[in-house]
């Protein structure tokens, strides 16, 4: 065990900006493979670096931040002051290096039946990282081995073209959809975690290569009938189902949870009290201390009423205070926000939403546990890296993107999700008859008999995956940039004065003028100062209206290769827009 620890320590550090050094073999005489793949049990000790080395941080999936969640402060995402970096920006290869070294090597003593699912959890792993670089620079070189240090045709290597890479990682992933355990495990990736990677993979480029015609990519309905039939086969598999254990509170237990509920959950980050592998989602949300997150109210006005009718459809909705339109909504709205009634897990006072803590208003609870794990970093909730939710939502919008989405599919998929919170199904010929204005508004591209089913899906993914960092993804391959660059907003104030925002007799807040008046165990927050509203004493809350937001489409749905890697190799091209 100590050899295969050594190994992995010498090949994840001590490594440069520079390409060659992430990519290039070490001498024999430090890494000695016949010494270290010498049976099943060396192999699973590599193959378990890769698990921390690829996957997200708790705060890379809770801490979203494009335009369904508002901070104090702006990502340069939605700024437009994005630049080319001298080093770094993503373009790092050590992870591969890894990856393709256990490749090279894990079938040297170990007969081949007896490695391949560890070599498939390596094909696996080398996926989900292409994808990530897909995602970023679009094309990327392709490396499936060990480059030589003396490899300079290798190592200079111009980007292959991202139909290549599409290819490569769905070839990647079937092996591990073929070798891989069929037992299911939320700790360790499976066929079934592979079949998800597939369908988000192939969802996400479809999409991509349909909406993005100036790249001129063909083979997008190919890519969505890949997605559509990965997904299929999860569901087909029944090893999953979603969580409803928890009667009309599961949508917010499945989160809170302090171990992942494998019933949905496919693959989970793991935090643990007792080996102090903690994150720091409750202090993240009711704190001042991380932008104070809340939910925009673009999205806030998405959830449908609970009788599955749009709220949007009501004549006032723009004008309703928090009491107002908060009442017989979409259950998930409650169970992702403060609202009337709301108490603390291990609290047993009812609490409003706290404008301290929550620049919206709109003050998240999605993730939130007992109030014991309040301290900074001491959360120990596991964090969903995979889930069942999202392969249903894949299956619907990749159908529905074909054009060929049936109510058996809604059924098979849209249909489980409103059941867990009792809504009413979707009525796909309802909505395809009537699209939805509000949604219209904001996916122009989106046209053709399936425009309303195709709405009302992104509708659906948008609520059921908010805050699991879906967004920014789901913005780039629907080339919906121009979102980010809304006004984002707050609640609704009819003018200064007091406001009782939980409906429970007492006023929460007091928005006021001129000097601070004295009012002890309310919220005094100073009108120009400490809050702002849209038409001056009145309107819904304003957040960084002195804040310019841009998108360039010409350039920001990819991002800038570093200029040190330009120097370093030559033959690489900038990306189009960025300059050199």
């Amino acid at each position: 065990m100590k050899k295969i620890f050594f190994i992995y320590i010498l090949l994840s550090t001590g490594l440069t900006a520079c390409k060659k050094d992430y990519l290039e073999r070490f001498p024999e005489s430090a890494v000695r493979p016949e010494d270290s793949f010498k049976t099943e049990k060396d192999l699973g000790l590599f193959t378990k670096s890769f698990y921390d080395a690829a996957l997200p941080s708790a705060e890379g999936v809770y801490n979203e931040s494009v335009d369904n969640i508002v901070k104090t402060t702006l990502d340069d995402e939605l700024t437009g002051k994005r630049q080319v970096p001298i080093s770094g920006g993503g373009w790092s290869w050590a992870n591969l290096r890894n990856i393709n070294y256990f490749l090279e090597n894990c079938f040297n003593t170990v007969p081949e039946a007896a490695a391949a699912p560890y070599a498939a959890e390596a094909r696996f792993f080398r996926a989900y990282f292409y994808f990530d670089k897909l995602k970023r620079f679009g094309d990327v070189p392709w490396y499936d081995k060990v480059i030589d240090q003396n490899n300079e045709e290798q190592l200079t290597k111009p980007r292959d073209p991202r139909t290549l890479v599409v290819t490569n990682i769905l070839a990647d992933l079937d092996y591990a959809i073929e070798h891989l355990s069929s037992v299911k495990s939320d700790e360790k990736v499976t066929k079934w975690t592979a079949l998800a990677l597939k369908s988000r993979v192939a969802l996400f480029e479809g999409t991509f290569r349909k909406y993005h015609t100036e790249f001129n990519l063909s083979g997008a309905n190919e890519l969505l009938e890949k997605a559509a039939d990965a997904a299929n086969k999860v569901i087909e598999g029944g090893q999953y189902s979603i969580y409803n254990a928890a009667g009309v509170n599961s949508y917010a237990a499945l989160f809170y949870s302090v171990n992942s509920l494998p019933q949905e959950v496919i693959l989970a980050r793991k935090f643990s009290d007792a080996l102090q592998i903690w994150h720091n989602v409750n202090y993240y949300t009711i704190t001042a201390s991380y932008g104070k997150p809340g939910l925009d109210k673009n999205l806030v006005d998405s959830y449908l009423m609970k009788d599955g009718t749009r709220f949007t459809d009501k004549a006032n909705y723009q004008t309703m205070t928090f009491k107002e339109e908060i009442l017989n909504r979409d259950p998930r709205l409650s169970q992702t926000i403060r609202t009337p009634g709301y108490k603390r897990i291990g609290g047993a006072a009812t609490i409003p939403p706290n404008f301290g803590n929550s620049v919206t208003g709109y003050q998240l609870i999605k993730f939130v546990g007992d109030v014991k794990y309040d301290n900074f970093n001491r959360s120990e909730n596991d964090m969903p890296i995979f889930r069942y939710a999202e392969v249903l939502l894949n299956y619907a919008e990749a159908k529905a993107e074909l054009g060929i989405l049936s109510q058996t599919d809604i059924d098979k998929s849209i249909k489980l999700l409103r059941d867990r919170v009792g809504m009413p199904n979707l009525n796909l010929e309802q909505v395809k008859a009537n699209p939805d204005a509000f949604l219209t508004k904001d996916y122009t591209n989106v046209n053709g008999d399936m425009k309303g089913g195709i709405l009302e899906i992104r509708r659906e993914r948008r609520i059921e995956l908010v805050m699991e960092s879906f967004r920014w993804d789901d913005i780039l391959r629907w080339k919906s940039g121009k979102l980010v660059t809304r006004q984002f907003k707050g609640m609704y104030f009819p003018g200064t004065g007091k406001f009782d925002l939980d409906n429970d007799g007492k006023d929460d807040i007091w928005i006021y003028e001129g000097d601070k008046p004295t009012a002890p165990g309310i919220q005094l927050l100073k009108l120009g100062s400490e809050i702002t509203l849209e038409n001056g004493n009145k309107g819904n809350v304003i957040i960084n209206s002195h804040i310019k937001k841009a998108f360039d489409e010409t350039k920001d749905y990819l991002y800038p290769i570093p200029v040190q890697e330009l120097q370093l190799n030559k033959n690489l091209k900038q990306n189009p827009g960025w300059g050199n």
